[in-house]
């Protein structure tokens, strides 16, 4: 059985950073590490343990980065790799471990690997990639990931005489996982950075890597091979290194991307945050709970790791119509909310309205779960959106450091901005800054920290024993953690109303209990019932009584 240092990521907690978006160390209008470096103090402070970066890597940036060029290097525009290893030796003195993102279904078209394949059919490199000379048939089912954007999953290259496949844009060809030398690349990249120190990788597009590519000689007959491959060699490498998949599929259909534990350690749960919001646009608890009980047991050392948003559309396309609709209506109402049909394109304070009452609840709730909690960079203040944006860019926002000129995210003129930050609204920078929020001991930043430090501090939330709980109002969330007779009860009240809540501990008789947060104190033998006041959540421990 691992040692307890070899499973650091059941205890993380996660901040999710684009770094061209994060502060510019430069005054050229675009985030980079410099920038990112200079930031670790906050982060520090902040009390996350894990930073996951999006793409960094050479890239023509057409798609945030995600079509990359050259694997080994680093996009000029962030930085060069002394600029990347000075932040990730800061990151480790401040005792934050960093993952990035493995990019390894598709490549740019500007990849030399394809630049190649398309010249000639004998080169190697040909099959890197998934061709047909003639129009392949359309598989039943099959669709681009870009409904709306991209109409087929085949597109004819004018050089090579032949259509390549690909997922996603017609800019992306797929690589063909079936070929033992593609395998062999994805490996040596792995290998070299984690020789530089990196904990891990978050694996994008993990289920389209072993997928079928609609060709005999391009379908893995070990699927999920690959998967243990590389997580085998990232164990043998570096013990104790994770791989977070992005398996964006139901439950009962992501769960054997964990394998034994040998494939993926930590899996993304996409169709929880659906279920929360769906709680949220109702008020009732009976969706959140629903997304739980749908939730596999992971095998020892593996875990969900839990969120309210991530930097691409909050996806509904594997959730019932009318769970999907409950949370349209109330919280992307409006066409320019919404993308590809499935997804909403929003920040969770403007979807709450800006109610710290109830970010504070979104986000006591993703603490309080068991697995690693993830927070985009900026919700920890609760930064806006820029609808006015094209698809997803409307999410990442530049940071909103201070009130003076462009948030403090840079000296440069706003022309030249990579985005321009938020200037209007209640979310604009002058409103919503860490710097003011630093000074406030009531601000959401500061309640945010408290959230992460009692994570950290609480040893049940890993060590224990989930317990189902209930209340006699169907508004109110309760679950718990159990261990050696302590039980930490987690209550929120999803509603707008105040609300004296009857706990069903089931079987459990604790007595006593005391506030984690506050000077609360729960005593079950005087008062059953619990005061909870609208959006309110309560963080509650009775020791060495739970039974």
């Amino acid at each position: 059985m691992p040692n307890r240092s070899s499973t650091w990521y059941e205890e993380a907690v996660i901040y999710c950073i684009d770094v061209e978006k994060f502060a510019d160390g430069n005054g050229d209008g675009v985030g980079d590490f410099v920038g990112l470096t200079e930031k670790l103090a906050y982060l520090s402070e902040l009390g996350i343990t894990c930073i996951w970066l999006l793409p960094f890597y050479r890239s023509p940036d057409r798609d945030n980065g995600y079509d990359v060029s050259d694997f080994y290097s680093i996009n000029p525009k962030v930085g060069t790799l002394d600029d990347f290893l000075t932040f990730l030796h800061g990151a480790g003195e401040h005792g934050i471990r960093v993952i990035i993102d493995l990019v390894v279904n598709h490549t740019s078209d500007q990849h030399p690997w394809f630049q190649a394949a398309r010249r000639d059919d004998k080169a190697r490199y040909r099959d890197y990639y998934v061709w047909s000379a003639d129009p392949p048939p359309v598989a039943a089912g099959a669709k681009s990931i870009f409904p709306g954007e991209v109409d087929s999953l085949w597109t004819y290259d004018e050089v090579a005489r032949a259509y390549y496949f690909h997922n996603f844009y017609e800019f992306q060809p797929e690589l063909n996982a079936a070929n033992p030398q593609v395998r062999e690349e994805i490996l040596r990249i792995v290998d070299y950075w984690i020789a530089f120190g990196v904990s891990g990788f978050r694996l994008d597009a993990a289920p389209l890597i072993i997928a079928d590519k609609g060709l005999e000689h391009a379908n893995p007959r070990d699927p999920h091979g690959i998967l243990r491959q590389i997580g085998g060699y990232l164990q043998s490498r570096r013990p104790g290194g994770v791989l977070l998949g992005e398996v964006n599929l139901p439950p009962e259909a992501s769960d054997a991307f964990f394998g034994e534990g040998d494939q993926i350690q930590l899996l993304l749960n996409f169709m929880l945050a659906c279920y929360m919001f769906a709680g949220f646009a109702k008020e009732d608890a009976a969706a959140i709970n629903q997304g739980l009980s749908l939730l596999p047991e992971p095998p020892l050392n593996c875990g969900w790791v839990n969120f309210l948003r991530n930097l691409d559309e909050l996806d509904f396309s594997r959730v019932p119509p009318d769970l999907k609709q409950a949370v349209f209506d109330v919280f992307a109402p409006k066409k320019e909310m919404q993308v590809f049909e499935r997804g909403v394109r929003r920040r969770v304070a403007p979807m709450l309205n800006g109610d710290q009452r109830r970010i504070e609840l979104a986000f006591s709730i993703v603490f309080s779960l068991k697995g690693p909690p993830l927070i985009v960079y900026g919700d920890e203040i609760g930064i806006g959106e820029d609808l006015s944006q094209a698809g997803r860019n409307s999410v990442r926002v530049p940071m909103q450091w201070s009130g003076e000129r462009n948030g403090g995210f840079s000296t440069a003129n706003v022309g030249k901005l990579c985005q321009p930050v938020v200037t209007e609204g209640p979310f604009s920078y002058k409103n919503v800054n860490v710097a003011d929020q630093n000074n406030d001991a009531g601000s959401l930043l500061n309640r945010m920290k408290r959230f992460i430090s009692l994570r950290r501090n609480q040893p049940i939330f890993t060590k224990g024993r989930p317990v189902r709980l209930s209340a006699d109002d169907p508004a109110v969330l309760v679950h718990g953690f159990e261990d050696a007779g302590d039980l930490l009860l987690l209550v929120h009240n999803l509603a707008s109303r105040p609300i004296k809540a009857e706990i069903n501990f089931g079987g459990m008789q604790p007595r006593y209990f005391r506030d984690l947060m506050g000077d609360l104190e729960f005593d079950v033998a005087k008062n059953s019932r619990l005061e909870l006041e609208p959006y309110a959540y309560r963080w509650l421990i009775s020791e060495g009584n739970g039974q």
